[in-house]
């Protein structure tokens, strides 16, 4: 049927009456197309208006290298403006990562600026060059950067050192050391050792060259070859061992210096081979390091014998630890006409390393093994053990009734005891076993090769010489005793963790069972220690937690400057007040508040608590002088903490500054991301900050510069002590000078004596704290 007839008999119309109406209605249809193809166009049109904008927009951010404009809003648009959102929040990230990288960048220019070589960053062009390049080659850093490095070197040597680079920027070898010659700016040459190495920097693959005049060695070299009469004078008066030799290899000159090292007279010397006056060996091993004279002359190229070398005359003199360069000597010809060798007393040098190197094994207080180096040993017991089928001893022994002669006496007689104690148990062990100081007052024993019944023989010896043993503290008289667990060392022991896990649990037992015992591992120790622990320390600090059994102690913190500079005047010490053990320190229960999440209660109580006493006038505080208050690790990470504290912070109406936090080393290093925030956000505030413990761990100062710390505070190692312990001087000496080049101030802690403090202060240390300086004193006893 016709769809027109169809419509006429819906409306009830003729055909007639209803074609009209089909006019009427196309005609309102297109005009209502019309007037939307018209907005559609005018709605295109503003569109593409604001897509425009946004890319100029877009564009004049990129042209910025800071990245630290910002693409406007689009209010009337949410899918530009949510877009211009996106692109503000990469250009932000942009800028921070650029902001971080050049603050790395400035450390790594500072410290290069303060080394006494050049130093070039380049590819085949230079990009940074420190001040000492300026210096020697009499041009301006900034005018370096950018030349071709082979226009620094002489036409002779351009090629070779171009291979190098190219071979270095590929990567296809590693650190390389060669010799060439400098044109400084007015043309003069120079001789010169460099040393590259491959890195990345600014986002590219670079080579990093320190570069040292070796003028004068080769002027020496240079001298020799033309006559012998003229440079006598020169070589004689030289501090260094200088010998010379024919192409035989036999001695023809020995200088003054030389006759010193190998105690050999120029008689003796001359026309001997010179392994026949002295003989060289590794110092490590006593390996023979062979003649460096005749290996120079056979190689034609110049011999080190390393950093290890002994010298021991054949004629039985003084043996003495040296660094020697052998070099070939050829004449005008090219001809091989001879060798040099050089000579230096590096014993000094030496010792001090071994000292350093000792230290770094070795606790300070009592000179045992440290906790890191008895671990090393004990891991090396058991792969003898897994190898070899050995089998040894692991002693852990914790004493007995210490806490008591170090609250009564303090820490100076605590630690005269420990030193005691060590002495001790040095006797009480063969030469072959290993005596370690864990921490505090924990030691460990390591029975290399002991049987089991020998070793539980040596345990029974211990605990009776300790229980013999009385300590003497001016007018008082401690007895103390040791408890000990032991575990076997055998094909059936897994990690180092375990080991001393199992020993740790024998020795919480053998306390248990009455003290100053022996107690022999078993697989049920381990379960009772930690079910009888856990439940000792969850019950005291959640008691101490409900009923605030906390109390805060004050030492003052006082400025050795010559003004009183910005910085803290007193830390707040927390103390746990425990009906049955008194005081107790946040050591003996760090660990168990991180493992069962208690720390961030703790801190919650002493920050609210410190603000308290601050807003109420019992903590003085002079002007510009701030009290520091101590932080678990595990509050860094912790947000909600973070908003407390900057909810306590406004709520206390004490001025930020007044407030510092002391955060340890290792907790900021161990969670580097959430500390950076943590720290940012109250340091913003107004708040500083120092980091607690510095130098215990091995921390990088160009991972701290990033952060905003504000403090070093010295761990107590380098400054107890220090006027008899030279190591500790040098730390000391290296870490304040560190410091200040990258903008923190030092405080010393623990400083017991006088001596220690005058000679903090003559090391440029910016404050000092201890017990000379005041013992701890319950909070609001004293003036700030």
């Amino acid at each position: 049927m016709c769809p027109h007839l169809c419509a006429c008999r819906i409306v009830g119309a003729t055909v007639t009456e209803f074609l009209p109406l089909i006019g009427a209605g196309l005609a309102g249809l297109a005009l209502i197309l019309i007037m939307g193809c018209i907005w559609l166009w005018r709605a295109l049109h503003h569109y593409r208006n604001h897509v425009s904008q946004l890319r100029k927009e877009i564009v004049q951010v990129a042209a910025d290298s800071t990245f630290d404009r910002r693409v406007g809003g689009f209010a009337n648009n949410k899918e530009l403006d949510e877009l211009g959102n996106c692109f503000n929040q990469l250009f932000e990230a942009m800028h921070t990562r650029d902001v971080q990288a050049k603050k790395r960048e400035e450390v790594f220019k500072d410290l290069a600026n303060t080394m006494p070589e050049i130093v070039l960053v380049h590819d085949e062009k230079v990009i940074f060059a420190n001040r000492e390049a300026g210096n020697l080659l009499g041009i301006e850093p900034e005018d370096l950067v950018g030349a071709d490095v082979t226009d620094l070197i002489r036409p002779a040597y351009r090629r070779r050192a171009a291979a190098i680079i190219e071979q270095q920027l590929a990567g296809k070898t590693g650190g390389v050391r060669y010799e060439l010659q400098l044109i400084d700016g007015e043309e003069r040459t120079r001789w010169a050792e460099a040393t590259g190495m491959r890195m990345r920097y600014r986002g590219k693959t670079v080579i990093v060259t320190v570069v040292r005049d070796v003028s004068y060695r080769k002027s020496v070299e240079a001298t020799l070859s033309r006559g012998r009469d003229q440079a006598q004078i020169t070589l004689e008066s030289l501090s260094e061992g200088l010998i010379t030799a024919d192409i035989s290899g036999n001695i023809d000159y020995i200088n003054a210096a030389a006759v010193a090292l190998t105690g050999a007279s120029p008689d003796q010397a001359i026309g001997m081979p010179f392994g026949d006056i002295v003989k060289l060996v590794d110092e490590g091993d006593n390996r023979d390091l062979g003649d460096p004279v005749s290996r120079t002359l056979a190689m034609r190229k110049p011999v080190s014998m390393g950093r290890r070398a002994l010298l021991m005359p054949v004629n039985g003199g003084v043996e003495v630890s040296i660094e020697a360069t052998a070099s070939p000597i050829f004449n005008p010809d090219g001809e091989l006409s001879g060798a040099v060798l050089i000579m230096r007393d590096v014993g000094e040098l030496r010792g001090l390393t071994r000292e350093m190197s000792y230290q770094a094994s070795h606790d300070a207080l009592t000179g045992l093994v440290n906790r890191r180096e008895f671990e090393r040993q004990v891991d090396g017991a058991l792969e003898s053990t897994q190898s070899e089928g050995d089998h040894h001893v692991l002693c852990y022994m914790d004493l007995d009734r210490f806490k008591a002669v170090n609250d009564t006496c303090g820490h100076l007689a605590g630690d005269n005891m420990l030193r005691e104690v060590a002495a001790l148990l040095r006797e009480q062990v063969r030469d072959s076993d290993i005596v370690a100081r864990l921490g505090g007052d924990e030691f460990a024993l390591l029975l290399v090769g002991c049987p089991l019944d020998k070793a539980r023989q040596i345990a029974d010896d211990v605990c009776t010489a300790v229980r013999n043993y009385h300590f003497v503290w001016q007018d008082r008289i401690f007895d103390v005793g040791i408890s000990i667990g032991l575990v076997e060392l055998n094909q059936q022991s897994t990690s180092i963790e375990d080991v001393l896990s199992a020993a740790d649990s024998a020795c919480y037992v053998a306390k248990q069972e009455g003290r100053g015992r022996v107690h022999l591992y078993s697989a049920r120790d381990e379960e009772a220690a930690r079910q009888r622990g856990e439940i000792h320390w969850l019950r005291k600090l959640q008691t101490a937690i409900r009923d605030e059994r906390f109390t805060l102690l004050e030492q003052p913190i006082i400025s050795v400057a010559g003004r009183i500079p910005r910085g803290p005047a007193v830390e707040i010490f927390l103390r746990l007040d425990d009906e049955e053990d008194g005081l107790i320190s946040p050591y003996e229960f760090m660990r168990a508040a991180e493992r069962y999440q208690l720390s961030g209660a703790i801190d919650r109580w002493v920050v609210q608590a410190t603000l308290a006493f601050v807003a109420s006038g019992a903590i003085r505080l002079p002007d510009e002088r701030s009290v520091a208050i101590n932080l678990f690790g595990q509050s860094l990470a912790d947000d909600d903490f973070l908003d407390f504290v900057v909810s306590a912070l406004d709520h206390s109406r004490v001025d930020p500054e007044k407030i510092c936090f002391e955060v340890t080393e290792r907790a900021v290093l161990h969670d580097l991301d959430h500390s950076r925030r943590f720290i940012g956000v109250l340091h913003g505030m107004g708040c500083s900050f120092a980091l607690d413990d510095f130098g215990s761990d091995v921390g990088s100062l160009a991972s701290l510069k990033g952060l905003d710390i504000d403090f070093l505070k010295l761990d107590g190692i380098y400054t107890r002590d220090l006027a008899s312990d030279s190591v500790s001087q040098e730390v000391v000496s290296s870490v304040t000078r560190l410091a200040r080049a990258v903008g923190f101030k030092v405080i010393a802690e623990q400083v017991e004596d006088q001596a220690s403090f005058d000679g903090l202060r003559d090391l440029g240390v910016n404050f000092i704290q201890g017990n000379y300086v005041e013992e701890p004193r319950p909070l609001g006893s004293h003036l700030s």
